[in-house]
């Protein structure tokens, strides 16, 4: 079975890279990193910030994909925003649909759901349910930005949308799982779209940069560093666990498929 995982930020992905062996691949560009976890292929992707990076990033992983190794299960990780009170630091949410702020001209619905029988699978590994995740198509740095969706979803990303969109073009199951890094309250340290690299990951340099223009800012960024790094740390124990447990599942699914036939 082969499973491609994505995460935009490279500090997302760091606590499986310690955990798990990982071999790093160049492929014109892309940032890729394998591993076998039990009778799985495990491939990370790293899209970058943002719908437009995300989507590039999967246009290349599906031209470089030969017709018999195109992946069987995606899945979109990483951080995200709460949008509602309820959720708070480090929950692993695993939504059920998703909606994007700009109607894609490529997708001819507004909500795209994941697939049901990994959804009831990642709950039952310890992933809270949640209806609906929000690909904003910029950063909320404030707290009001994020009250202003919280009728239309609980939390929100800038890239779970076109991920599972390429997913289904390919025909892979799809799936989306996200810790919280800050909840629906919290206004962001500082205003990470300004940090961004050519490749879209946070560039130390100029993170330094807009903190020495707000150096008040300081405790708070720290702060959110602390809660950044105890939900990546959580999802990495989800996601290690469940990348493995799904390999049965899908056989026994192909077998009612096979049998039904």
């Amino acid at each position: 079975m082969r499973v491609l995982v994505t995460f935009a930020l490279d500090a997302e992905f760091a606590p499986w890279r310690g955990l798990r062996k990982f071999l790093s691949v160049d492929y014109d560009g892309l940032q890729l990193f394998r591993s076998k976890a039990g009778d799985t292929d495990l491939t990370v992707l790293l899209t970058g910030v943002g719908k437009e990076s995300s989507a590039k990033a999967m246009g290349l992983m599906m031209a470089m994909a030969d017709d018999d190794k195109y992946f069987d299960v995606c899945i979109s990780s990483g951080l995200a925003g709460a949008l509602c009170d309820t959720l708070t630091v480090g929950e692993v949410i695993a939504p059920q649909s998703l909606i994007a702020e700009s109607r894609r001209a490529d997708v001819a619905m507004d909500e795209l759901k994941v697939d049901e029988e990994l959804h009831q699978r990642a709950l039952a590994a310890g992933a809270r349910d949640a209806d609906c995740l929000f690909t904003a198509d910029r950063m909320f740095v404030k707290a009001s930005q994020k009250s202003a969706c919280a009728l239309r979803a609980q939390l929100v990303d800038m890239e779970s949308f076109e991920i599972v969109k390429e997913a289904v073009a390919w025909g892979a199951r799809s799936l989306v799982v996200r810790a919280v890094s800050d909840t629906a309250k919290e206004d962001l340290p500082i205003d990470f779209s300004l940090t961004l690299s050519g490749k879209q990951q946070i560039s130390l340099r100029k993170v330094v940069w807009q903190l020495s223009k707000n150096p008040l800012a300081l405790p708070a960024l720290m702060r959110f560093g602390k809660q950044s790094r105890l939900a990546a740390e959580r999802l990495t124990k989800f996601l290690d666990g469940y990348v493995q447990s799904i390999g049965p599942l899908l056989e026994e699914i192909r077998s009612k498929e096979v049998a039904a036939s």
